[in-house]
């Protein structure tokens, strides 16, 4: 028995990975935004706000790695070479895996460069 049943490959998980970096970026920078606008007022200092975004940044990651996972399990574990151009159901389901991989680690990528700053930045700026 399957953990994952195969049924949630659908067109929609091609969408997955981006979008957690959408969400990832978003609260990230909003976060940000706010925290240093209220510096006096915040309910919260910055190293806990880096802390909680950091943890956000791990879940958004464990995220694209479960989408990248399931793309190439969808993709047949890389049994099938490019390019699916034929007008097949196979076909279709090995280049949306393939697509799908290729953009959730376009995704990780671009979560690791959203979080850089919380690394280097150690205090609002003014």
């Amino acid at each position: 028995m399957r953990l994952i049943p195969k049924e949630i490959e659908s067109l929609w998980t091609l969408f997955t990975a981006p979008t957690i970096w959408a969400l990832h970026f978003l609260a990230c920078y909003v976060t940000v935004a706010v925290t240093c606008a209220r510096a006096d007022a915040a309910p919260f200092s910055f190293e806990a706000m880096r802390l909680a975004l950091g943890l956000v940044t791990a879940a958004a990651l464990a995220g694209i790695v479960l989408s990248a996972f399931l793309a190439w399990r969808q993709w047949g574990f890389g049994s099938g070479d490019p390019p699916h151009d034929e007008p097949t159901r196979r076909d279709r389901l090995l280049f949306q895996g393939f697509a799908t991989l290729l953009l959730s680690g376009l995704s990780f990528v671009a979560v690791l460069f959203v979080a850089v700053p919380l690394v280097f930045i150690g205090t609002c700026q003014p």
